[in-house]
């Protein structure tokens, strides 16, 4: 039982990681919001499709790199230092973007430096939310992991709830001419001005009792080496975290477009739905861990996507059957409640499964995997899907899809978890 300054110690701790997390996942996410703009000022390319693949696919295929760099470096150096580390990634990838002149003014250095910025911040987020999850995992009191590991997600929806606002007060004070030439860069720069008072509270982090009393890895070669002995457990870690992915940027970053583009909705409509489901997401993601404490992960996971494999597609066949915003608001609010439940379940999971010594590289790796290949590119393959298929509810089979696999991936993992007691003893290094 915690004494009151413990407990005091502990809620301290809790909010100033959080809050860092806040300012990464802000960073990033934002992005995603104004890409069009983005993408319209900096790329002179003749496609649309492809400026926005260009400046935003480049921020997740970095993600793995920066999973396995960066991850290891947590590993070997420490969760604070990392942290920090990240942060100042974050920031120098997201001043970049927002200080930079436009193709107008300076031609091909434009995009360059678009991309660069872009690369910093998948380079980062490829281990801060990992490191985050890890840190909150490892100062977690005995049966509230799940609880504490929420924190993590409830600290990315705050971002996409303060986001959301500030695009529904910028579109509604901002004409869309000059939210083209510059309004877009208001949110990028408001992210910037806190990064002083986030990079404070960081630096005040405690490093982990576990970490400082266990064995760390020496050098990237043993972390290479540790994470390919462990390869299967890493590829089902990617598995189960596709659901979590897939359905988090179906519910927020794919919103504005689907809703715009799919079912004509106006830009006011757009942000208040996305605010509306980051708050249902708020509510959900404690939820879920607080059942995961109670009753397990991989239960709650084998329910959730198994509901979702069952009503996913029906719902969204409902929705475009007659599109409202009451409509669209219910199916999302349904998607977040799969999302929340799924998500408090899975962090804490992925941070027991992995190993210890590469636990931070390991678990950024699977989460960031199953973002790059899944979740980054869901807004992408949902308007293919649309396009080649016509069917407006093609999105939903995307997300089904999704769960069918983290579904699997659950059944299986006790045996993927009993393989992983063998590797563990054959390359442990003394």
């Amino acid at each position: 039982m915690l004494s009151p300054a413990e407990r005091r110690a502990k809620i301290r701790a809790v909010i100033r990681v959080a809050s860092c997390n806040f300012i990464e996942a802000y960073d990033f996410i934002v992005y995603g919001y104004y890409a069009n703009y983005i993408a319209a000022t900096f790329f002179p390319a003749g496609s649309e499709f492809a400026s926005l693949m260009l400046s935003f696919g480049a921020g997740y295929l970095m993600r793995p790199l920066g999973a396995i760099v960066l991850g290891s470096y947590m590993d070997r150096k420490g969760r604070k230092k990392g942290l920090i580390l990240t942060l100042g990634l974050m920031a120098a990838g997201t001043l970049s973007i927002a200080v930079t002149p436009g193709y107008a003014q300076i031609g091909l250095l434009a995009p360059l430096l678009i991309v660069a910025g872009r690369l910093l911040q998948g380079l980062s987020a490829g281990a801060e939310f990992g490191g985050v999850a890890i840190y909150l995992s490892e100062i977690a009191t005995p049966g509230r992991h799940g609880f504490y590991c929420s924190w993590q997600a409830v600290s990315q929806q705050v971002a996409v709830v303060f986001s959301a606002l500030f695009g529904f007060a910028l579109t509604a004070i901002v004409p869309q001419q000059e939210m083209t030439l510059w309004g877009w860069r208001l949110p990028l720069l408001a992210g910037i001005v806190a990064i002083p008072l986030i990079l404070w509270l960081r630096r005040s982090l405690e490093e982990t009792e576990i970490f400082k009393h266990s064995r760390h890895v020496r050098t990237m070669g043993e972390v290479l080496r540790i994470l390919a002995a462990h390869w299967k457990l890493v590829l089902n870690g990617v598995a189960l975290t596709v659901m979590t992915t897939t359905s988090f940027y179906l519910i927020t970053a794919y919103t504005p477009t689907y809703a715009r583009q799919a079912l004509h909705m106006g830009p006011s409509d757009v942000f208040l739905v996305t605010l509306l489901v980051g708050l249902s997401n708020l509510a959900w993601l404690p939820v879920g861990g607080v059942l995961t404490d109670r009753f397990g992960a991989r239960p709650l996971m084998l329910l959730v996507t198994m509901a979702a494999l069952i009503t996913a597609y029906p719902a969204m066949v409902w929705l475009v059957a007659d599109p409202s915003f009451s409509k669209l608001l219910a199916v999302l609010l349904l998607y977040s409640v799969y999302f929340g439940l799924y998500n408090g379940a899975l962090i804490p999971l992925l941070a027991e499964i992995m190993p210890a010594e590469v636990r931070t590289a390991a678990f950024s790796l699977a989460f960031v995997t199953a973002t790059a290949i899944f979740g980054g590119f869901t807004p992408a393959i949902c308007t293919y899907l649309i396009e080649l298929t016509t069917n407006r509810a093609a999105p939903a089979l995307w997300l089904s899809l999704a769960a069918a696999i983290s579904l699997a991936a659950a059944f299986i993992l006790p045996a993927v978890q009993s393989a992983r007691a063998t590797d563990m003893r054959a390359v442990y290094v003394k």
